[in-house]
Protein backbone atom coordinates (compact mmCIF):
# COMPACT_ATOMS: atom_id res chain seq x y z
CA UNK A 1 0.00 0.00 0.00
CA UNK A 2 1.04 3.54 -0.79
CA UNK A 3 -1.41 5.31 1.36
CA UNK A 4 -1.40 3.64 4.92
CA UNK A 5 -2.57 6.77 6.27
CA UNK A 6 -5.79 6.20 4.84
CA UNK A 7 -7.03 3.61 7.43
CA UNK A 8 -7.36 6.55 10.33
CA UNK A 9 -8.89 8.59 7.74
CA UNK A 10 -11.45 6.19 6.99
CA UNK A 11 -12.06 5.28 10.60
CA UNK A 12 -12.66 8.23 11.48
CA UNK A 13 -14.79 9.11 8.73
CA UNK A 14 -16.76 6.61 10.44
CA UNK A 15 -16.60 7.09 14.21
CA UNK A 16 -17.24 11.02 13.41
CA UNK A 17 -20.55 10.39 11.84
CA UNK A 18 -19.52 11.26 7.75
CA UNK A 19 -20.18 7.95 6.63
CA UNK A 20 -23.65 7.21 8.40
CA UNK A 21 -24.74 11.41 7.56
CA UNK A 22 -23.66 10.69 4.16
CA UNK A 23 -25.93 7.46 3.66
CA UNK A 24 -28.85 9.42 5.25
CA UNK A 25 -28.83 12.93 4.16
CA UNK A 26 -27.58 12.56 0.26
CA UNK A 27 -30.16 11.13 -1.85
CA UNK A 28 -29.92 11.37 -5.17
CA UNK A 29 -32.80 10.46 -6.24
CA UNK A 30 -34.18 9.31 -9.68
CA UNK A 31 -31.06 10.00 -11.71
CA UNK A 32 -30.65 9.49 -15.52
CA UNK A 33 -28.20 7.11 -15.11
CA UNK A 34 -30.10 4.06 -13.56
CA UNK A 35 -27.03 3.56 -11.08
CA UNK A 36 -25.54 6.32 -10.32
CA UNK A 37 -27.55 6.98 -7.16
CA UNK A 38 -26.51 3.38 -5.74
CA UNK A 39 -23.85 2.69 -3.29
CA UNK A 40 -23.34 6.97 -2.62
CA UNK A 41 -22.29 6.83 0.64
CA UNK A 42 -19.49 4.54 -0.58
CA UNK A 43 -18.71 6.97 -3.89
CA UNK A 44 -18.35 10.14 -1.92
CA UNK A 45 -16.21 8.10 0.88
CA UNK A 46 -14.11 7.48 -2.04
CA UNK A 47 -14.13 11.02 -3.31
CA UNK A 48 -12.83 12.06 0.29
CA UNK A 49 -10.05 9.07 0.28
CA UNK A 50 -8.65 10.74 -2.79
CA UNK A 51 -8.73 14.48 -1.92
CA UNK A 52 -7.02 13.14 1.41
CA UNK A 53 -4.15 11.52 -1.04
CA UNK A 54 -4.20 14.89 -2.71
CA UNK A 55 -6.30 13.93 -6.01
CA UNK A 56 -7.40 17.22 -8.05
CA UNK A 57 -9.02 15.81 -10.38
CA UNK A 58 -11.47 13.01 -10.98
CA UNK A 59 -9.06 11.00 -12.69
CA UNK A 60 -6.28 11.31 -9.67
CA UNK A 61 -9.31 8.89 -7.47
CA UNK A 62 -7.56 6.37 -9.32
CA UNK A 63 -4.80 6.50 -6.25
CA UNK A 64 -7.24 5.06 -3.95
CA UNK A 65 -7.73 1.77 -6.30
CA UNK A 66 -3.88 0.78 -6.47
CA UNK A 67 -2.35 -1.59 -4.99
CA UNK A 68 -3.73 -3.28 -1.85
CA UNK A 69 -5.84 -0.45 -1.39
CA UNK A 70 -8.79 -2.20 -2.75
CA UNK A 71 -8.32 -5.35 -1.09
CA UNK A 72 -8.15 -3.56 2.25
CA UNK A 73 -11.09 -1.13 1.84
CA UNK A 74 -14.37 -2.61 0.56
CA UNK A 75 -16.30 -0.50 -2.57
CA UNK A 76 -13.81 1.30 -3.86
CA UNK A 77 -15.36 2.70 -6.64
CA UNK A 78 -13.02 3.80 -10.34
CA UNK A 79 -13.09 7.37 -11.49
CA UNK A 80 -15.77 7.09 -14.36
CA UNK A 81 -18.40 5.53 -11.92
CA UNK A 82 -17.53 8.28 -9.64
CA UNK A 83 -17.82 11.23 -12.20
CA UNK A 84 -20.66 9.88 -13.56
CA UNK A 85 -22.29 10.24 -9.97
CA UNK A 86 -21.02 13.64 -9.44
CA UNK A 87 -22.39 15.03 -12.48
CA UNK A 88 -26.09 13.99 -11.47
CA UNK A 89 -25.56 16.90 -8.58
CA UNK A 90 -28.10 19.57 -8.42
CA UNK A 91 -27.63 22.63 -6.17
CA UNK A 92 -30.09 21.08 -4.04
CA UNK A 93 -27.69 17.90 -3.65
CA UNK A 94 -24.63 19.58 -2.94
CA UNK A 95 -27.08 21.85 -0.26
CA UNK A 96 -27.41 17.75 1.47
CA UNK A 97 -23.66 17.29 0.94
CA UNK A 98 -23.15 20.81 3.27
CA UNK A 99 -25.57 19.29 5.71
CA UNK A 100 -23.04 16.69 6.11
CA UNK A 101 -19.80 18.88 6.54
CA UNK A 102 -21.71 21.37 9.28
CA UNK A 103 -22.92 18.23 11.41
CA UNK A 104 -19.86 16.38 11.23
CA UNK A 105 -17.46 19.54 12.21
CA UNK A 106 -18.95 19.59 15.72
CA UNK A 107 -17.80 15.86 15.95
CA UNK A 108 -14.47 16.55 14.85
CA UNK A 109 -14.30 19.55 16.93
CA UNK A 110 -15.45 17.04 19.87
CA UNK A 111 -13.09 14.62 19.32
CA UNK A 112 -9.78 16.46 18.49
CA UNK A 113 -10.32 19.83 20.64
CA UNK A 114 -9.64 21.72 17.08
CA UNK A 115 -12.20 24.74 18.42
CA UNK A 116 -12.04 25.90 21.99
CA UNK A 117 -14.67 25.15 24.19
CA UNK A 118 -13.69 26.82 27.34
CA UNK A 119 -15.55 30.22 26.68
CA UNK A 120 -12.29 31.62 24.95
CA UNK A 121 -13.12 33.86 21.52
CA UNK A 122 -13.56 31.87 18.11
CA UNK A 123 -12.96 33.86 15.05
CA UNK A 124 -15.25 32.96 11.98
CA UNK A 125 -13.70 34.89 8.41
CA UNK A 126 -15.31 34.75 5.16
CA UNK A 127 -14.15 35.51 1.75
CA UNK A 128 -14.44 34.17 -1.58
CA UNK A 129 -11.78 33.49 -4.38
CA UNK A 130 -11.79 33.05 -8.18
CA UNK A 131 -10.87 29.72 -9.37
CA UNK A 132 -10.52 30.64 -13.08
CA UNK A 133 -11.76 27.62 -15.93
CA UNK A 134 -10.82 27.44 -19.13
CA UNK A 135 -13.24 25.94 -22.31
CA UNK A 136 -16.28 26.83 -22.81
CA UNK A 137 -18.27 23.90 -21.58
CA UNK A 138 -17.90 25.18 -18.09
CA UNK A 139 -21.16 25.88 -16.57
CA UNK A 140 -21.47 28.70 -14.40
CA UNK A 141 -18.35 30.24 -15.56
CA UNK A 142 -18.28 33.59 -15.86
CA UNK A 143 -15.51 37.18 -16.12
CA UNK A 144 -15.22 38.08 -12.37
CA UNK A 145 -12.52 40.06 -10.96
CA UNK A 146 -9.52 38.79 -9.47
CA UNK A 147 -6.33 40.75 -7.91
CA UNK A 148 -3.55 38.81 -9.33
CA UNK A 149 0.59 40.79 -7.82
CA UNK A 150 -1.98 43.55 -7.02
CA UNK A 151 -3.63 44.10 -10.14
CA UNK A 152 -7.61 43.28 -11.22
CA UNK A 153 -8.18 41.52 -13.29
CA UNK A 154 -10.84 39.80 -14.73
CA UNK A 155 -10.67 36.14 -15.22
CA UNK A 156 -13.19 33.68 -16.02
CA UNK A 157 -13.78 31.20 -13.42
CA UNK A 158 -16.20 29.87 -10.80
CA UNK A 159 -15.88 31.88 -7.17
CA UNK A 160 -15.95 29.70 -4.15
CA UNK A 161 -17.73 31.50 -0.72
CA UNK A 162 -16.13 29.90 2.19
CA UNK A 163 -15.81 30.64 5.77
CA UNK A 164 -13.82 29.39 8.27
CA UNK A 165 -13.63 28.98 11.90
CA UNK A 166 -10.25 29.46 14.49
CA UNK A 167 -8.55 30.45 17.54
CA UNK A 168 -5.56 31.03 18.65
CA UNK A 169 -3.61 27.87 18.90
CA UNK A 170 -6.68 26.90 16.94
CA UNK A 171 -5.45 25.90 12.97
CA UNK A 172 -8.79 27.41 11.20
CA UNK A 173 -11.77 24.29 9.71
CA UNK A 174 -14.12 25.21 7.14
CA UNK A 175 -17.29 25.89 8.51
CA UNK A 176 -19.04 26.20 5.07
CA UNK A 177 -18.28 26.22 1.39
CA UNK A 178 -20.74 27.61 -1.18
CA UNK A 179 -19.70 27.55 -4.93
CA UNK A 180 -20.92 30.55 -7.28
CA UNK A 181 -20.89 31.49 -10.57
CA UNK A 182 -17.65 33.69 -11.42
CA UNK A 183 -19.33 37.11 -11.99
CA UNK A 184 -20.98 36.75 -8.31
CA UNK A 185 -20.67 39.81 -5.73
CA UNK A 186 -17.96 39.04 -3.38
CA UNK A 187 -20.75 39.26 -0.66
CA UNK A 188 -23.22 37.60 -2.33
CA UNK A 189 -25.16 35.50 0.09
CA UNK A 190 -23.08 36.16 3.05
CA UNK A 191 -25.50 37.11 5.39
CA UNK A 192 -26.92 33.83 5.39
CA UNK A 193 -23.88 31.76 4.77
CA UNK A 194 -23.12 33.64 8.10
CA UNK A 195 -26.01 32.80 10.21
CA UNK A 196 -25.47 28.91 9.31
CA UNK A 197 -21.65 29.21 10.51
CA UNK A 198 -22.40 30.93 13.84
CA UNK A 199 -25.24 28.24 14.07
CA UNK A 200 -22.39 25.60 13.82
CA UNK A 201 -19.82 27.10 15.43
CA UNK A 202 -21.89 27.10 18.81
CA UNK A 203 -22.70 23.44 18.32
CA UNK A 204 -19.17 22.72 17.82
CA UNK A 205 -18.67 24.05 21.31
CA UNK A 206 -17.63 27.82 20.55
CA UNK A 207 -19.45 29.16 23.55
CA UNK A 208 -18.06 32.80 24.00
CA UNK A 209 -17.95 35.50 21.67
CA UNK A 210 -17.62 34.74 18.32
CA UNK A 211 -16.00 37.60 16.14
CA UNK A 212 -16.92 37.93 12.24
CA UNK A 213 -13.71 39.47 10.33
CA UNK A 214 -13.93 40.47 6.88
CA UNK A 215 -12.43 43.11 4.10
CA UNK A 216 -14.98 45.60 2.34
CA UNK A 217 -16.86 43.02 0.18
CA UNK A 218 -18.51 42.06 3.08
CA UNK A 219 -18.83 44.64 5.02
CA UNK A 220 -22.69 45.72 4.70
CA UNK A 221 -25.48 46.50 7.24
CA UNK A 222 -27.41 43.18 6.51
CA UNK A 223 -24.19 41.32 7.45
CA UNK A 224 -23.95 43.82 10.51
CA UNK A 225 -27.37 42.93 11.74
CA UNK A 226 -27.12 39.51 11.23
CA UNK A 227 -24.05 38.94 14.09
CA UNK A 228 -26.28 41.35 15.77
CA UNK A 229 -29.30 39.05 15.93
CA UNK A 230 -27.08 35.85 16.67
CA UNK A 231 -24.89 37.35 19.33
CA UNK A 232 -21.92 37.55 17.40
CA UNK A 233 -19.14 40.73 17.33
CA UNK A 234 -17.73 42.16 13.68
CA UNK A 235 -15.20 43.63 12.80
CA UNK A 236 -15.78 44.50 8.73
CA UNK A 237 -14.06 46.63 6.54
CA UNK A 238 -16.15 49.69 5.13
CA UNK A 239 -15.84 51.11 1.45
CA UNK A 240 -14.80 54.25 1.95
CA UNK A 241 -16.61 56.76 0.89
CA UNK A 242 -17.12 60.98 1.77
CA UNK A 243 -18.20 60.31 5.41
CA UNK A 244 -15.66 58.02 6.71
CA UNK A 245 -13.05 60.44 5.24
CA UNK A 246 -14.76 63.25 6.87
CA UNK A 247 -14.56 61.18 10.54
CA UNK A 248 -10.95 60.40 9.38
CA UNK A 249 -10.06 64.11 9.22
CA UNK A 250 -11.39 65.14 12.51
CA UNK A 251 -9.12 62.63 14.55
CA UNK A 252 -6.72 65.11 16.66
CA UNK A 253 -3.05 64.29 16.40
CA UNK A 254 -3.10 63.63 19.80
CA UNK A 255 -5.13 60.89 19.50
CA UNK A 256 -2.98 58.33 17.53
CA UNK A 257 -0.88 55.65 19.58
CA UNK A 258 1.67 53.66 17.76
CA UNK A 259 1.73 49.78 16.92
CA UNK A 260 4.24 47.61 16.41
CA UNK A 261 2.87 43.86 14.54
CA UNK A 262 4.55 40.87 16.15
CA UNK A 263 5.38 39.86 12.44
CA UNK A 264 5.93 42.43 9.43
CA UNK A 265 2.48 42.34 7.58
CA UNK A 266 1.53 43.31 3.77
CA UNK A 267 0.61 46.85 2.69
CA UNK A 268 -2.28 46.25 1.13
CA UNK A 269 -1.67 49.82 -1.67
CA UNK A 270 2.30 49.12 -2.04
CA UNK A 271 2.93 45.18 -1.42
CA UNK A 272 5.28 46.55 0.80
CA UNK A 273 6.09 44.42 4.40
CA UNK A 274 5.17 47.45 6.82
CA UNK A 275 5.60 46.74 10.72
CA UNK A 276 4.98 50.07 12.69
CA UNK A 277 2.45 51.98 12.16
CA UNK A 278 -0.12 54.02 14.20
CA UNK A 279 -4.04 53.75 15.13
CA UNK A 280 -7.03 55.42 16.25
CA UNK A 281 -9.97 55.38 17.29
CA UNK A 282 -13.58 57.23 16.56
CA UNK A 283 -17.17 56.69 16.58
CA UNK A 284 -19.12 56.39 13.18
CA UNK A 285 -22.31 55.17 12.20
CA UNK A 286 -23.73 53.19 9.34
CA UNK A 287 -26.98 54.19 7.73
CA UNK A 288 -27.84 56.99 9.91
CA UNK A 289 -31.07 57.41 8.50
CA UNK A 290 -32.15 54.54 7.80
CA UNK A 291 -34.76 52.89 10.68
CA UNK A 292 -32.31 50.70 12.02
CA UNK A 293 -28.53 52.76 12.13
CA UNK A 294 -25.54 50.98 13.11
CA UNK A 295 -23.50 52.89 15.36
CA UNK A 296 -19.82 51.38 16.59
CA UNK A 297 -16.46 52.32 16.66
CA UNK A 298 -14.39 52.72 13.31
CA UNK A 299 -10.72 51.86 14.26
CA UNK A 300 -8.32 53.59 11.64
CA UNK A 301 -4.36 52.72 10.63
CA UNK A 302 -1.75 54.86 9.49
CA UNK A 303 1.01 54.32 7.82
CA UNK A 304 3.62 57.01 6.54
CA UNK A 305 3.27 57.25 2.74
CA UNK A 306 6.79 57.70 0.73
CA UNK A 307 7.13 60.79 -1.12
CA UNK A 308 9.06 60.77 -4.64
CA UNK A 309 12.62 60.77 -4.58
CA UNK A 310 12.37 64.23 -6.31
CA UNK A 311 9.67 66.00 -3.71
CA UNK A 312 11.28 68.08 -1.55
CA UNK A 313 9.13 67.76 2.00
CA UNK A 314 9.28 67.57 5.17
CA UNK A 315 5.94 67.29 6.00
CA UNK A 316 4.72 63.65 6.39
CA UNK A 317 2.04 62.03 4.18
CA UNK A 318 0.30 59.23 5.60
CA UNK A 319 -2.14 56.33 4.14
CA UNK A 320 -5.92 55.30 6.04
CA UNK A 321 -6.74 52.01 6.55
CA UNK A 322 -10.04 51.78 8.42
CA UNK A 323 -12.30 48.76 9.81
CA UNK A 324 -15.96 49.21 11.65
CA UNK A 325 -15.55 47.31 14.76
CA UNK A 326 -18.48 46.65 17.36
CA UNK A 327 -15.79 44.32 19.94
CA UNK A 328 -14.57 45.32 23.39
CA UNK A 329 -10.79 45.54 22.50
CA UNK A 330 -8.67 47.65 22.66
CA UNK A 331 -7.63 49.98 20.08
CA UNK A 332 -4.22 48.50 19.62
CA UNK A 333 -5.58 44.59 20.50
CA UNK A 334 -8.62 45.33 17.71
CA UNK A 335 -6.13 46.63 14.67
CA UNK A 336 -3.83 43.51 15.67
CA UNK A 337 -7.16 41.09 15.90
CA UNK A 338 -8.74 42.39 12.38
CA UNK A 339 -5.57 41.71 10.99
CA UNK A 340 -5.36 38.11 11.30
CA UNK A 341 -8.57 37.81 9.15
CA UNK A 342 -4.79 36.57 6.82
CA UNK A 343 -5.32 33.38 8.09
CA UNK A 344 -8.00 32.63 5.56
CA UNK A 345 -5.65 33.23 3.27
CA UNK A 346 -3.46 30.16 4.31
CA UNK A 347 -6.86 28.02 3.46
CA UNK A 348 -7.18 29.07 0.49
CA UNK A 349 -3.37 28.36 -0.29
CA UNK A 350 -4.06 24.47 0.96
CA UNK A 351 -7.16 24.19 -1.13
CA UNK A 352 -5.33 25.64 -4.56
CA UNK A 353 -2.25 23.60 -3.92
CA UNK A 354 -4.62 20.25 -3.58
CA UNK A 355 -8.01 19.26 -4.46
CA UNK A 356 -9.04 22.95 -6.15
CA UNK A 357 -5.62 22.84 -8.16
CA UNK A 358 -8.34 22.78 -10.74
CA UNK A 359 -12.30 22.21 -10.65
CA UNK A 360 -12.59 19.24 -12.78
CA UNK A 361 -15.85 18.79 -13.99
CA UNK A 362 -18.08 20.35 -16.62
CA UNK A 363 -21.26 20.18 -14.84
CA UNK A 364 -21.72 23.32 -12.20
CA UNK A 365 -23.40 20.50 -9.47
CA UNK A 366 -20.17 18.30 -10.16
CA UNK A 367 -17.73 21.08 -8.88
CA UNK A 368 -20.12 22.22 -6.65
CA UNK A 369 -20.43 18.47 -4.77
CA UNK A 370 -16.64 18.69 -4.94
CA UNK A 371 -15.85 21.68 -3.24
CA UNK A 372 -18.55 20.06 -0.39
CA UNK A 373 -16.06 17.24 -0.51
CA UNK A 374 -13.06 19.04 -0.62
CA UNK A 375 -14.18 21.13 2.81
CA UNK A 376 -15.07 17.63 4.57
CA UNK A 377 -11.37 16.26 3.56
CA UNK A 378 -10.06 19.12 4.78
CA UNK A 379 -11.29 19.25 8.04
CA UNK A 380 -10.60 15.49 8.45
CA UNK A 381 -7.37 15.88 7.97
CA UNK A 382 -7.00 19.08 10.97
CA UNK A 383 -8.46 16.00 12.62
CA UNK A 384 -6.08 13.99 12.34
CA UNK A 385 -3.34 16.52 12.76
CA UNK A 386 -4.73 17.46 16.19
CA UNK A 387 -4.66 13.49 17.18
CA UNK A 388 -0.90 13.08 16.35
CA UNK A 389 -0.21 15.45 18.92
CA UNK A 390 2.83 16.40 17.17
CA UNK A 391 3.01 20.30 17.46
CA UNK A 392 4.83 20.82 13.98
CA UNK A 393 1.57 18.90 12.56
CA UNK A 394 -1.01 21.13 14.42
CA UNK A 395 -0.84 24.10 11.95
CA UNK A 396 1.12 22.61 9.03
CA UNK A 397 -0.01 22.98 5.19
CA UNK A 398 -2.16 20.03 4.22
CA UNK A 399 0.63 18.64 1.41
CA UNK A 400 2.70 18.27 4.66
CA UNK A 401 0.21 16.20 6.42
CA UNK A 402 -0.46 14.62 3.04
CA UNK A 403 3.38 13.50 2.86
CA UNK A 404 3.85 12.49 6.78
CA UNK A 405 0.45 10.98 7.38
CA UNK A 406 -1.15 9.55 5.07
CA UNK A 407 1.65 8.83 2.11
CA UNK A 408 2.79 5.97 4.59
CA UNK A 409 3.66 2.84 2.34
CA UNK A 410 3.35 -0.27 3.96
CA UNK A 411 3.07 -4.00 3.41
CA UNK A 412 -0.15 -5.66 3.35
CA UNK A 413 -0.52 -9.45 4.74
CA UNK A 414 -3.49 -11.31 5.56
CA UNK A 415 -2.81 -14.01 7.74
CA UNK A 416 -5.89 -15.95 8.57
CA UNK A 417 -7.48 -13.66 6.20
CA UNK A 418 -6.94 -10.92 8.77
CA UNK A 419 -5.50 -7.88 7.28
CA UNK A 420 -2.37 -6.76 8.95
CA UNK A 421 -0.16 -3.77 7.98
CA UNK A 422 3.45 -3.74 8.10
CA UNK A 423 4.73 0.00 8.72
CA UNK A 424 8.48 1.35 8.27
CA UNK A 425 10.43 1.46 10.65
CA UNK A 426 12.41 4.33 11.82
CA UNK A 427 11.11 6.48 9.48
CA UNK A 428 10.54 10.77 10.57
CA UNK A 429 7.18 10.39 11.43
CA UNK A 430 6.74 7.28 13.02
CA UNK A 431 5.66 8.47 16.49
CA UNK A 432 3.19 11.05 14.79
CA UNK A 433 1.60 8.35 13.17
CA UNK A 434 1.37 5.82 15.87
CA UNK A 435 0.27 8.61 18.37
CA UNK A 436 -2.50 8.84 15.74
CA UNK A 437 -3.42 5.63 14.73
CA UNK A 438 -3.70 4.75 18.76
CA UNK A 439 -6.00 7.55 19.34
CA UNK A 440 -8.11 6.86 16.36
CA UNK A 441 -8.82 2.83 17.66
CA UNK A 442 -9.23 4.27 21.03
CA UNK A 443 -12.87 3.89 21.97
Amino acid sequence: MSHAGLVPVMELAHSTGVAALLAERVDLGTTRVASAGANLEAKLLTVIAGLCCGADSIDDLDIVRAGGHTRLFDRVYAPATIGQTLREFTPGHTRQLNAVMTRSLPAMCARAGLLPTDGARVFLDIDSLLRPVYGYQKTGASYGHAKIAGRELLRRGLSPLIATLSAPEHPPVIANAWLRAGRAASGAGAATMLAETIATARRAGAAGEITVRADAAYGSAEVMATCQRLGATFSLVLRTNTAITRAITAIGDDAWTPVSYPGAVTDPDTGELISDAEVAETTYTVKPLSPHPITARLIVRRVKAHHPADTDTLMPAWRYHSFFTNTTDDTVTADINHRGHAVIETVFADLIDGPLAHLPSGVFGANAAWLALTAISHNLMRTLAALSAAPRLRAARGATLRRTLIAVPARLARPARTPILHLPRHWPSQHAFTTLWAAVNTT
